[in-house]
C-alpha cells in the first residue's frame, strides 16, 4: 500500500533498520502450570539484522550476544511477537524491549481479517515457503539435547517471517489459503514506516 503525501507530511520516513526475531522454548505452558508467557524458558533465539543481512542464532546461555544487535533496531519484527516473543525475551533483557517499535505481523493480519492465521499458512500462500517443524518438536529436541536442529528450525522461522514481512512491505498485502484458493489480505503498513522516538533503556553503553 503506497504512502500518501498527506499522511507523511509531518512523519519521519527512514531507511528502516529492522530486526526480525523468533524464540524457541525449553518447556510448554502445561509444563509450568500457567498461561503466563514469562513462566516459560527460552532455549534458542534467532535474530536477523536488515543492515548487515546477517542471522545470529544463540542458545539461552549466549543470549547476551543479541542485546547489541537488538538495541540498534528501529523496529522489532515478529509473528505473534507482541504477545509471546517480546514478553518472554524481556524476562532476560536488562532494559525494556517494549520501548522499541514493534511490528507484529499476526496482529496486523488479525486486524485486517478478523481472525488469527498460522505463520505456515501465510508463508506458503505468500512466498511459497514453510516452517520446518513446530514449537512442540523444538521442546522435544531440547529435552533430547538436539540443539543443532532447534537452531536450524528457529533460523528458518526467522527467514520465513522476514520474507513475509518484506513481501507485505512491498505489496501491501499477504496471502493465505482458503480451501484450494489463495486469498489476499490487504494490510495497512503505513505505521511500519514511521520512526518512533523512544526513551530506550539500553543494556549497553555506546
Amino acid at each position: 500500500m503506497p504512502l500518501s503525501f498527506d499522511y507523511l507530511e509531518y512523519a519521519t520516513i527512514i531507511p528502516m533498520r529492522y530486526i526480525v526475531f523468533d524464540l524457541e522454548t525449553q518447556n510448554l505452558f502445561q509444563d509450568v502450570g500457567s498461561n503466563d508467557v514469562t513462566a516459560l524458558d527460552i532455549s534458542v533465539a534467532t535474530v536477523y539484522d536488515s543492515e548487515t543481512n546477517q542471522y545470529t542464532t544463540v542458545t539461552v546461555d549466549e543470549i547476551d550476544r543479541l542485546w547489541p544487535i537488538i538495541e540498534k533496531a528501529d523496529a522489532l519484527v515478529g509473528y505473534n511477537s507482541n504477545h509471546f516473543d517480546i514478553p518472554l525475551l524481556n524476562k532476560y533483557y536488562p532494559g525494556d524491549l517494549t520501548q522499541i517499535k514493534s511490528i507484529d505481523l499476526l496482529e496486523d493480519i488479525k486486524l485486517a481479517l478478523g481472525r488469527r492465521l498460522r505463520l505456515d499458512s501465510v508463508a506458503q500462500a505468500t512466498i511459497g515457503a514453510k516452517k520446518t517443524a513446530d514449537g512442540l518438536q523444538a521442546v522435544r529436541w531440547w529435552r533430547e539435547g538436539n540443539i543443532k536442529d532447534i537452531k536450524k528450525y528457529c533460523e528458518q522461522d526467522v527467514r520465513v517471517t522476514k520474507e513475509v514481512f518484506e513481501y507485505a512491505r512491498k505489496h501491501g498485502h499477504v496471502k493465505f489459503k482458503d480451501g484450494h484458493k489463495k486469498k489476499e489480505i490487504p494490510l495497512d503498513t503505513n505505521h511500519w514506516e514511521i520512526k518512533e522516538e523512544t526513551a530506550m533503556t539500553h543494556s549497553l553503553l555506546f
